[in-house]
């Protein structure tokens, strides 16, 4: 009896052992993904970008935000937004003050030299606006010689050029896009989201047309090597898309999908 019993215990210290090594030859998930903060997702942005990312209640809020957080949650990471200066925040990835930058960084190539971009989770670019019930201008082509207005000192103005000479200058897009309704201009160039925003905020009877003339991807940057964080953010936008939460929160704050063209 005595010999079963010390057979019995010698084999639970074996199994302990066993598992011990185990654990000492494997990573939890959080090592493997190179957390700044164990259990909690990091990631930055400027805070300054209404509606994408700002202040509100001294709380950060808006889409980045938003998008942020369900991916946290589907990772299984508790959400920790931040902000940092935009000049510096690739900087501040790099240092590892967060662990990704969700702040509407658009993935160039430059910037690709330095971070790992993960799957678009938005796309913006120079879009053309149009009255509501304009049906004249639907596509680039149709803009040949109408009038196009513009944020002076802006790139659209370059864009604005490849359809037509007659262009008006503002010093705002909110005075061009107010100036689609009244028939003083036939269409405004400007960035996609700021129209949408102008579009949701003032109740301005205009339409986007057309695909985005210049297409830029808007995607999530982490620490160049950090192949599980980017791995799980992509698999999360991913199920985000596919089981309709990515089209909630962007029809919340844009009243448009903004992964369709």
């Amino acid at each position: 009896m005595k010999i079963n019993l010390l057979k019995s215990e010698y084999a639970v210290a074996i199994f302990i052992i066993v598992l011990t090594l185990l654990g000492c030859g494997q990573k939890s998930d959080n090592e493997e993904m190179q957390l700044v903060n164990d259990g909690k997702l990091t990631f930055a942005m400027s805070g300054l970008l209404k509606p994408l990312n700002y202040k509100e209640n001294n709380k950060l809020v808006g889409f980045d935000v938003e998008i942020g957080e369900e991916i946290a949650k589907r990772i299984g990471l508790e959400a920790n937004p931040v902000t940092n200066p935009w000049e510096t925040i690739i900087q501040g990835l790099k240092g590892k003050k967060y662990d990704a930058i969700i702040g509407s960084m658009t993935a160039t190539e430059e910037r690709a030299k330095q971070v790992d971009f993960s799957n678009p989770y938005y796309i913006s670019g120079a879009q053309i606006f149009v009255g509501e019930d304009n049906t004249t201008i639907q596509v680039k082509d149709e803009l040949k010689d109408k009038t196009i207005g513009v944020m002076q000192a802006s790139t659209y103005e370059e864009n604005a050029k490849q359809y037509t000479s007659s262009i008006k200058l503002f010093s705002s897009d909110i005075y061009a896009l107010q100036d689609i309704p009244t028939g003083r201009l036939d269409a405004v160039i400007t960035d996609r989201l700021v129209g949408l925003s102008i579009m949701n905020e003032t109740g301005l009877k205009i339409k986007a047309v057309d695909d985005v003339i210049k297409r830029e991807e808007i995607a999530i940057a982490v620490n160049k090597g950090n192949e599980k964080l980017l791995e799980a953010i992509n698999q999360a936008i991913a199920d985000m898309v596919e089981d309709g939460t990515y089209e909630k929160i962007s029809m919340k704050w844009f009243n448009a999908n903004l992964l369709e063209k």
